[in-house]
């Protein structure tokens, strides 16, 4: 038996995205998005309706970061979801956020945040909110690497959001090995 929840946007695991921009004035803004993912090998898509102070600051800047949420990091993330940029000018900077400038687009690195997406404005559709990025690069804070220099997913620690429940669920334990484990059906 199952039971029906009808044309809903319910799926795991939803991304908890932090997406980062500069301002006209230079403040780091920052606001949180869990409707995207990525589109095509150097792309990402992400559905955030015209009257975020981020899609505007995007569509000047022509720049953005994506950031993963992460568990020690869950109440800033939550708050620049809650608080709009456009009324409130430093709720990065409420928010416990510090910024570094991207070396690869014009917009901030959220310093708190080990893993970056860093992204290049390849279009927007208001009309469908659709706004797509060209991914120009990945970074990691190296307190997220393993000692080989590999990404620890136990040290980053990311979150997704549960839209079932209205909850965030920390990522993280292994469960198989990609491209591999599918072959004993072979």
């Amino acid at each position: 038996m199952r039971k029906n929840f009808g044309a809903k946007p319910l799926t795991y695991p939803q991304p908890v995205f932090i997406i980062a921009t500069y301002g006209e004035d230079g403040t780091p803004d920052a606001m949180n998005a869990a409707w995207g993912g990525i589109s095509e090998m150097n792309e990402i898509s992400l559905c955030l309706s015209a009257g975020h102070k981020t899609v505007k600051n995007i569509l000047a800047r022509k720049a953005f970061t994506v950031s993963m949420a992460e568990a020690g990091q869950v109440v800033a993330c939550d708050y620049v979801g809650l608080v709009s940029g456009n009324r409130v000018s430093d709720k990065f900077a409420r928010a416990g956020f510090h910024a570094t400038k991207s070396a690869f687009v014009d917009a901030p690195l959220i310093d708190e945040l080990s893993v970056a997406v860093e992204c290049k404005l390849k279009d927007y559709n208001p009309e469908t909110c659709i706004l797509r990025g060209e991914i120009v690069n990945v970074s990691v804070d190296e307190r997220a690497l393993d000692a080989e220099g590999n990404v620890d997913v136990e040290k980053v620690a990311p979150i997704t959001f549960d839209p079932f429940n209205n909850a965030y669920l920390k990522i993280g334990e292994k469960v198989g090995q990609a491209f591999s484990d599918g072959k004993q059906l072979k």
